[in-house]
C-alpha cells in the first residue's frame, strides 16, 4: 500500500498519445489522460501531479504551474519546440523540462523534399487543370516547372533536418548546396555544403528551405525584404514553424511573381480558414502540419517523451 502511495502522478494533457507510451507510464505511475481538449479541463486535472506529459495545443504557463502545485517536478513535451511553455517560469521553479530532439528529422526531411518537388513542378496548379478541364495536352509549354538538376539549394539552419534534406537531395544531381546560420558547422564541411551569408543564400539559391528553430532572432525573418532578394524562379519551402514567416509578405511575393512557388506545411492560423488567401493561390502547395506524422514516427516520439519523463522522475525502469 505504501508503494502505491509513492507512485508518481502524471497528467497527459491531450488524447492522441500512443498506447505504448501510456502503457509504459502506467507501469510506473498513476496516469490521468485529459480527454477534453480545453484549458479548463487541464487546470482542473493538473493539481497535485508530479509530471506533465504535454501534447500540443496545450500551453503550460504560470496559471497551469500554479494550479499544479509546488510538487511538480517534470514537464515533458511531445514536440521539438518549447514555445508552448513559459520557460522562464519553469526555470524559476526548478522544474525539469524535456523535449524531443532528432526523432522526426528523417520523416520531416522526406516531407520537405516532397513539398519542394510538388511546388517546383506545379503540382497544385496541375491538379486544378484536371479538375477545371483546362488541361492543354497539345501545348508542350503548358505547366513547365523547374527541376533540381544543376540547381542551387539553400538551407537556412543546418540542423538535423537540414542535414537529412541535403543527404536526400544529393541524389537529385543538385549542383551546389548553401547554408546559413549563427555559425559554421563541421557537418557542413562533411556534406560539402557552403557556409554563406543570408543575403548570398537568398540571391543565389533556386530553392530556399527553412530548417531553423523559431526564436527571438528568427521570428518573422522571412519578410518582404527577404523575399525580394530571392530569384523570381525560386521556390520557398517551410516545414518548421509558421512564425518564421511574415505570411502577408509571402502571399504578396507569390501573387506578384517575386518568387515562383511555395510549399508550406505550417501556416497562420492553424487550421487555415477555408476562405484564406493562401488557398486561392495556384502556386502554393499546402499541407496541414503533418510533416512529422507517420505511424512509426508518432509512436516513437510518444514513447521517447515518456522515457524522458520517467528518467527525470528518477524512475528505475
Amino acid at each position: 500500500m505504501d508503494n502505491q502511495k509513492q507512485r508518481p502522478k502524471v497528467l497527459i494533457t491531450n488524447t492522441g498519445v500512443s498506447q505504448e507510451a501510456i502503457d509504459l507510464l502506467r507501469k510506473y505511475c498513476d496516469v490521468v489522460v485529459n480527454e477534453i481538449p480545453t484549458r479548463d479541463a487541464i487546470l482542473s486535472k493538473v493539481k497535485g501531479v508530479d509530471a506533465i506529459f504535454v501534447k500540443k495545443p496545450a500551453v503550460i504557463d504560470k496559471e497551469v504551474l500554479d494550479a499544479a502545485g509546488s510538487q511538480l517536478k517534470v514537464i515533458s513535451l511531445l514536440s521539438r519546440g518549447i514555445d508552448s511553455c513559459d520557460t522562464d517560469e519553469i526555470k524559476k521553479r526548478n522544474i525539469k523540462l524535456t523535449h524531443l530532439h532528432n526523432e522526426n528529422a528523417i520523416t520531416v526531411a522526406n516531407f520537405a523534399v516532397m513539398l519542394l518537388l510538388a511546388a517546383s513542378r506545379r503540382y497544385h496548379e496541375g491538379r486544378l487543370g484536371i479538375e477545371q478541364n483546362t488541361w492543354v495536352r497539345a501545348d508542350r509549354q503548358w505547366m513547365l516547372g523547374y527541376g533540381l538538376q544543376k540547381s542551387t539549394v539553400g538551407i537556412i539552419g543546418l540542423g538535423n533536418i537540414g542535414q537529412a534534406i541535403v543527404k536526400r537531395l544529393i541524389h537529385f544531381d543538385v549542383k551546389r548546396f548553401l547554408y546559413t546560420g549563427p555559425k559554421e558547422k563541421k557537418e557542413g564541411k562533411e556534406l560539402s555544403v557552403e557556409f554563406v551569408s543570408l543575403n548570398t543564400l537568398l540571391e543565389e539559391s533556386d530553392f530556399v528551405i527553412m530548417g531553423c528553430p523559431l526564436n527571438n532572432e528568427t521570428n518573422g525573418m522571412c519578410n518582404a525584404e527577404f523575399f525580394s532578394k530571392m530569384k523570381r524562379k525560386a521556390v520557398f519551402v517551410n516545414v518548421c514553424r509558421s512564425g518564421l514567416v511574415d505570411q502577408p509578405a509571402l502571399i504578396q511575393a507569390l501573387k506578384s511573381g517575386d518568387i515562383f512557388a511555395a510549399g508550406l506545411d505550417v501556416m497562420t492560423p492553424e487550421p487555415l480558414p477555408v476562405d484564406h488567401e493562401l488557398l486561392k493561390l495556384p502556386n502554393v502547395v499546402l499541407t496541414p502540419h503533418v510533416a512529422f506524422k507517420t505511424r512509426d514516427t508518432m509512436k516513437q516520439m510518444s514513447v521517447n517523451t515518456a522515457v524522458r519523463l520517467l528518467t527525470e522522475l528518477n524512475v528505475q525502469m
